[in-house]
């Protein structure tokens, strides 16, 4: 059995996880962390392994432990996720320039 996956598989399976990752809202804002320009980069290995790496909107948010079980949750339901770790990064240094279109338009942000 061939495990390999093309290029395009691999593009949709990680299309999926952001998909997954936008279910997950962070309580204080109330828009998803993907609008919200939280996560900085998705790893996926064929062996499921996967890496999020994302930051928070300030170092000293309470939101991290919340945020992560969340992050756990919704990529439980992508099948192709067989082992998760979130790393929090802080470079660069998140601003609301990474926020999407729709998160600064909900948020009142120019």
């Amino acid at each position: 059995m061939n495990n390999e996956f093309t290029e395009e598989e691999v593009q949709q399976i990680k299309d999926r996880i952001l998909t997954a990752l936008e279910s997950v809202i962070d309580p204080e804002l109330g828009i998803d962390i993907v609008n919200l320009g939280l996560i900085y980069e998705i790893e996926w290995e064929e062996s499921g392994e996967t890496v999020v790496k994302m930051t928070l909107t300030t170092m000293g948010c309470p939101l991290a432990d919340v945020l992560t079980d969340q992050i756990h949750e919704a990529l439980g339901e992508v099948p192709e996720v067989k082992n998760l770790e979130v790393k929090l990064v802080w470079y660069p240094q998140w601003t609301t320039d990474r926020m999407s279109r729709y998160a600064r338009i909900a948020l009142g942000i120019r």
